[in-house]
């Protein structure tokens, strides 16, 4: 009995010495991935602190105020369905149209807002210059398709097919060319026109004039001032597309 008690006693000691050197060789593993995980993390924190250095917030002020310009489209389109199902109703509520015509106004003035807040803060992004005519053609083109509406004649005065045929078909040239001269010259410079930026003016001046449910005459010189400057913008853009693609084409014969 006293035998196979040593024998047990033995046979645990041999055990528990064989555990302590495992448990020591654990130890020594587990301070050498600490160690080597606390030189990762200074390392990754070191990076992570040059590039918020090198480069800027991507979510800048400007954006934001683009996004809000964005968000503030829907809320317009409501308002304008709500007023153009009150007509065929019978219902003319002006608060509606008061309350599409003040949100119209808010989205399109803010247009030079976010630009002039880009470059004096000099924080022109990328995103920026992606988001920035979303919002204007968003706000254009729901406000030209809603309002060419021949079928109300309570609505006065009416934005003319022709008209927002001709806004829509510019703007859908302008992309395809776009994609073009990007799929064949591998990019595309945009070189703003005033032609363009005056077209736009009166695109919204027009849309302004029918929320306010202005003089048909003055309705008609609007028109008819946006469509000429529509028109000039849509060749010009189509003549600067041209030269990119030639230059392309002629560049290497030339060198």
């Amino acid at each position: 009995m006293f035998q196979t008690l040593e024998q047990c006693r033995r046979n645990f000691s041999k055990a528990w010495k064989k555990a302590r050197k495992l448990f020591q060789a654990l130890e020594k593993w587990r301070l050498f991935f600490s160690q080597a995980l606390e030189k990762t993390a200074g390392s990754l924190s070191k990076v992570w602190n040059m590039d918020a250095q090198l480069h800027r917030p991507k979510l800048t002020l400007a954006t934001k105020v683009t996004i809000v310009r964005i968000m503030g489209v829907p809320v317009f389109i409501a308002l304008l369905v709500y007023y153009l199902i009150g007509l065929q109703r019978g219902e003319d509520i002006w608060l509606e149209r008061v309350l599409a015509l003040a949100v119209f106004a808010a989205v399109a003035l803010t247009d030079a807002l976010d630009g002039y807040l880009a470059r004096s803060r000099n924080e022109v992004t990328d995103l920026g210059k992606m988001l920035d005519p979303i919002a204007d053609k968003a706000l254009l083109l729901s406000g030209l398709i809603l309002l060419t509406r021949p079928a109300i004649p309570a609505l006065a005065p009416h934005i003319p097919i022709w008209f927002t045929t001709l806004v829509i078909s510019r703007d859908v040239v302008l992309i395809l060319g776009a994609a073009l001269v990007h799929a064949l010259a591998g990019s595309v410079t945009v070189q703003p026109r005033v032609s363009g930026k005056l077209a736009t003016f009166f695109q919204m001046a027009t849309i302004i004039w029918v929320l306010i449910g202005g003089a048909e005459k003055q309705f008609n010189w609007f028109v008819g001032t946006a469509a000429v400057l529509t028109a000039i913008s849509w060749i010009q853009y189509v003549v600067d597309g041209a030269r990119q693609l030639a230059h392309v084409q002629h560049g290497p014969q030339q060198k």
